[in-house]
C-alpha cells in the first residue's frame, strides 16, 4: 500500500472521536462535503470502509475501530509533543487540572494543596462535564482530571488510566444540635430532605438504605451539584446526604453535624489520565501522595 496521507488520517480520527460528521466539520473549519471526500480517499487507499451509517450516525466498522486506535496513538503523541514544546521553561511545570463540575470543592482543595509548597509549579483548574474532561484529556489540553466515577477503557477507544485517590463515607447531615435521640428511622418521620440528583451514586445508596429501614423520605429538593448541596444543607434547616468532607467547614463551625454514617456507603474519587510518553515528575509525586493504604 502507498504511504498513508496523515492529513486524511487526522480528519478520520477527529470524526471517529466526535462521532458526527457535521460537528467534526465545524470544529475543523472545513465543509462537510470536503471532510467526507477526504475520508473517502482514505477508505479508497485502505481498500475497506471505515464507517457505516446508522440513520444519521456514523458507526465505525471493525477495521475503522482498529484504525482509530492507531490514529489515537499517533496524534495524541503529536499533541503531547506540541504541548511540551510550548511549555518552554524546563525548570517550571504548569499543570492543567480538570474537575467534574459537581465535585466536592473541599476534596479538590485537599488534592491540590501539596502543589502550594512547590515554587516551581503553577496550575490551572477547569470545571467541566465528564464529556468535556475526556475531550480535554484526549486533546492534551488537560494533564489530569478529577471525578467521582471511573471511565471504562473502551469509551472512545481510549485506554484510560483510573487511579482511586480518595474514598469518603456517606452520611446523613443536619443542623447542629437537632439530631433525633432515637436511631434512624425513628425520629425522622417529620423531617424534610435535600437529596442528590437521581443520576448520582449517593442517591441510590441512600435509597437502598431507606428501603432496608422501610423509610420513605419527604424530599424537598433534588440537587446534582455538591457546592449547592453544601449551601442548602447549611442554610435550609433540612437534612441531606453527602460525604462529610463536603461540609467540613460547617461541621467544624458547629453549624452542621453528622447524624449517622450510612453502612458500607462510600463516594470514590478518581484521578483520570491517559498513557503518555512523559509525565511531569510533580504530577507523579502528587499521585503517589494520594494513594490509598
Amino acid at each position: 500500500m502507498a504511504r498513508l496521507n496523515y492529513h486524511h488520517l487526522y480528519y478520520f480520527w477527529r470524526v471517529a472521536s466526535i462521532g458526527h460528521l457535521t460537528q467534526a466539520a465545524e470544529q475543523l473549519h472545513v465543509s462537510q462535503s470536503a471532510l467526507s471526500a477526504q475520508i473517502k480517499q482514505l477508505e479508497n487507499k485502505i481498500g475497506q470502509p471505515l464507517f457505516e451509517r446508522e440513520g444519521r450516525r456514523l458507526v465505525l466498522t471493525d477495521v475503522g475501530k482498529r484504525v482509530q486506535l492507531y490514529a489515537q496513538d499517533i496524534f495524541s503523541t503529536g499533541e503531547e509533543l506540541e504541548q511540551f514544546l510550548k511549555s518552554g521553561n524546563t525548570h517550571h511545570t504548569h499543570l492543567n487540572i480538570g474537575v467534574e463540575t459537581h465535585l466536592s470543592r473541599n476534596f479538590i482543595e485537599a488534592f491540590i494543596t501539596p502543589l502550594f509548597d512547590d515554587p516551581t509549579v503553577t496550575f490551572s483548574l477547569y470545571a467541566r462535564t465528564m464529556g468535556g474532561l475526556m475531550d480535554g484529556l484526549t486533546n492534551h489540553e488537560l494533564d489530569i482530571a478529577l471525578t467521582n466515577r471511573a471511565i471504562a477503557n473502551d469509551v472512545h477507544g481510549v485506554l484510560w488510566q483510573n487511579q482511586l485517590v480518595a474514598r469518603q463515607s456517606v452520611a446523613i447531615v443536619g443542623p447542629y444540635g437537632e439530631q433525633p435521640e432515637q436511631p434512624f428511622p425513628q425520629g425522622y418521620e417529620d423531617k424534610k430532605w435535600i437529596l442528590p440528583g437521581r443520576n448520582m451514586g449517593i442517591r441510590s445508596m441512600f435509597e437502598s438504605f431507606c428501603a432496608t429501614q422501610q423509610y420513605r423520605a419527604d424530599i424537598k429538593a433534588e440537587v446534582d451539584d455538591m457546592a449547592m448541596m453544601r449551601l442548602l444543607a447549611r442554610d435550609s434547616g433540612f437534612l441531606s446526604v453527602m460525604p462529610p468532607v463536603v461540609v467540613k467547614d460547617e461541621i467544624e463551625a458547629k453549624k452542621l453535624q453528622v447524624y449517622q454514617t450510612l453502612p458500607q456507603a462510600y463516594e470514590h474519587f478518581y484521578a483520570i489520565l491517559l498513557p503518555r510518553k512523559f509525565i511531569p515528575e510533580v504530577l507523579l509525586h502528587l499521585l503517589r501522595s494520594q494513594q490509598l493504604e
